[in-house]
């Protein structure tokens, strides 16, 4: 595995293993919700950990199985993850965590707050059961809480040693300089952007890349497969227990005529390489961002240790210049069905 510096000195694998998406189980719960196959996802954690992955990536709200979990399922991702990485050496590991979203109905149970964020900094670090969070990511905007709040509680934070380095997820590329700029004020290691990104969904590379660039900043990017479009197995429809058959939104969003022509033709010269699809995928965004002069580190999903592998070879793929405009030229083709929309920050 390859590791490189991110946002300053601090040193990741080339891959980032992101827990929104772990194995499901068969069973639902009482809620009717699917479960996660927790022993599954403990040793798909692992393998990645032995294959050299040394950097993994929650959120407080993540359930594993369900998108967009009420707080009767949060917080399930951070748990596994602690029973995971139960034993291991801790300081090998570059553990990522966010918090914003909905952790309880009672009225200070989301936010950027400094009640709230210094509340679930101390949850998250409980379930994952660790002293302290490499990187704590604010995941969205909180247009009721100055932005100023926030930046003061993450430096506490990081004074208190529970934190070394903060970053922000799908903020308005308006907003990042003033971000950036407060943080150097006061002393705070702000040094990631978190954003979807991918061969169909490439809006980031007109303002959020560019941003990196001047500002020094290393970039998670998720969805790198574009919700497992990438990969090939919508061609022929939605396969059952597939993501897309219990999330609305994949269909809406990425399969119509225009975006499968487009995979279909992706598909073909994964084919010609001799690779997977989403080993293509990965390589383009890695060899993309070379070409960029920004350290863009994918954050791959994975249900299977045999798909997590795949996955890991994907950086062993180089692609010339030729390639690289070919695949450039179907991604135009494509027509996701997706508009950007930032909530703005508030400032003192």
């Amino acid at each position: 595995m390859e590791y490189i510096s991110f946002g300053g000195g601090l040193r990741v694998s080339r891959l980032c293993l992101g827990l929104w998406h772990l194995p499901p189980s068969s069973e639902v719960d009482q809620y009717g919700v699917p479960k996660v196959d927790e022993e599954a996802s403990v040793r798909v954690i692992r393998r990645a950990i032995e294959m050299g992955i040394n950097f993994i990536d929650a959120a407080n709200v993540y359930h594993g199985v369900m998108q967009g979990p009420d707080v009767r399922h949060v917080g399930h991702a951070e748990k596994i993850l602690g029973r995971a990485i139960e034993g291991l050496d801790r300081e090998s590991l570059v553990i990522s965590t966010k918090v914003r979203g909905r952790m309880a109905d009672h009225p200070n149970g989301e936010g950027l707050s400094r009640k709230h964020v210094m509340w679930q900094a101390k949850e998250s670090l409980r379930r994952i059961g660790t002293n302290y969070l490499d990187i704590y990511l604010m995941h969205r905007p909180d247009p009721s809480t100055p932005i100023e709040e926030t930046l003061e509680t993450f430096s506490d934070l990081v004074r208190q040693g529970l934190v070394h380095y903060v970053g922000a997820s799908y903020f308005a590329p308006e907003d990042v300089p003033y971000i950036v700029s407060f943080s150097r004020e006061i002393h705070l290691p702000f040094t990631v952007l978190q954003e979807p990104y991918n061969l169909l969904e490439r809006e980031i590379e007109n303002d959020k890349l560019p941003l990196a660039e001047v500002l020094g900043l290393g970039v998670m990017a998720y969805i790198p497969l574009a919700q497992g479009v990438l990969t090939g197995k919508y061609l022929d429809g939605v396969p059952k227990g597939s993501r897309a058959s219990y999330v609305p939104e994949i269909s809406s969003r990425y399969l119509n005529r225009e975006t499968l022509e487009a995979v279909k033709e992706f598909h073909g010269v994964a084919l010609e390489l001799g690779v997977k699809d989403a080993q293509l995928a990965l390589a383009w965004m890695l060899t993309k961002a070379s070409q960029l002069n920004v350290n863009v580190v994918p954050i791959v999903g994975a249900t299977s240790i045999s798909q997590l592998e795949e996955d890991v070879e994907a950086t062993k793929i180089k692609l010339d210049k030729e390639l690289m405009r070919r695949l450039d030229g179907i991604s135009r083709k494509a027509k996701v069905n997706w508009t950007v929309k930032y909530d703005r920050i508030t400032r003192r």
